[in-house]
């Protein structure tokens, strides 16, 4: 399994390299990212998150395990803020201090995730629809936590965001269909999924083609973006692990996908916050496509515990 993790790493990454690659050499220019990003937010999240509801039969165990996942993930975020509340608060006067906070826990459980985890347990479809609810679960505190420590201003927590988001109305959607067992035609299926599988790819294009305008000096020399990778990496996993590892009422596969999604990297999200409210714009970038390059190494080796 440390392989096959490995090699998944490697093809997001391949996808990264593409989207450089293309500014670069001029085939293709940094500011196209917006529509890219536009397309993965409104179309290609929202039909992987369908596609993956549509993967499986709905029984009460499973509808059981989805709501334990969705609550499990949002506490072990809550709790990880927390110590880092405790820890950092009296230095949030310096921006720097909440990006650390918000980098360390909010990952790319979405894009990154699923692809991971459907490769670790390609007989268990529920694994997807974990990774769904986690990308749910972390866009609550996205829209609450995440923007007031980029902002530092409660102004800006908006309720009508915590509902109106792809994600969410995404979930919502499609829940109704998992409750009564409903499953689209193949025809309406086979382009959803699709679409959804275009997911990962175009997300790292994304991230290559914002790669391409960052200096590689600015972006390798700034100590502090690397306790932002070690938080996210090792540290927050491993965290998220220990939390659920021991709590006898949750099966292997359930603690491995808090682990994997756990160890994703930094989420996009970040730095579209940041970039929205002026608020630490270069580490933001920083964290994100740091924490993704160093990921190639730190998630197989998390996969180790398992």
């Amino acid at each position: 399994m440390f392989f096959t993790v490995a090699l998944n790493v490697l093809t997001m990454l391949a996808y990264m390299l593409c989207g450089y690659l293309l500014v670069f050499f001029r085939k293709g220019v940094a500011a196209h990212a917006k529509t890219l990003s536009a397309m993965l937010l409104y179309i290609c999240g929202p039909a992987m998150i369908i596609n993956s509801f549509q993967s499986i039969e709905f029984s009460a165990e499973s509808a059981r395990q989805i709501g334990l996942f969705f609550v499990v993930t949002l506490a072990v975020q809550i709790l990880f803020f927390l110590v880092l509340y405790i820890i950092l608060h009296k230095k949030y006067g310096d921006p720097k201090y909440r990006i650390l906070t918000v980098g360390s826990t909010l990952g790319n459980v979405g894009y990154f995730g699923i692809p991971l985890v459907t490769a670790f347990f390609p007989e268990e479809p529920i694994v997807a629809v974990y990774s769904s609810v986690y990308v749910m679960s972390m866009n609550l505190l996205v829209f609450t936590v995440g923007v007031f420590l980029i902002t530092n201003d409660k102004k800006y927590i908006s309720v009508k965001s915590l509902i109106l988001n792809p994600t969410t109305l995404a979930i919502l959607f499609a829940l109704p269909f998992f409750f009564f067992n409903i499953h689209f035609p193949e025809a309406v299926t086979a382009p959803i999924s699709l679409l959804g599988k275009m997911s990962t790819p175009v997300c790292m294009i994304v991230l290559g083609m914002r790669l391409a305008t960052v200096s590689f000096k600015a972006l390798f020399t700034r100590p502090f973006a690397y306790i932002a990778c070690a938080l996210k990496l090792v540290v927050f996993p491993l965290f998220a692990y220990l939390c659920v590892c021991f709590l006898p009422f949750l099966d292997e596969t359930f603690c491995a996908c808090v682990l994997i999604l756990s160890a994703a990297p930094s989420g996009a999200v970040i730095l579209s916050l940041a970039e929205l409210h002026e608020c630490e714009q270069e580490l933001s970038a920083n964290v994100v496509l740091l924490t993704t390059l160093f990921s190639v190494v730190t998630l197989p080796v998390i996969i180790l515990l398992l």
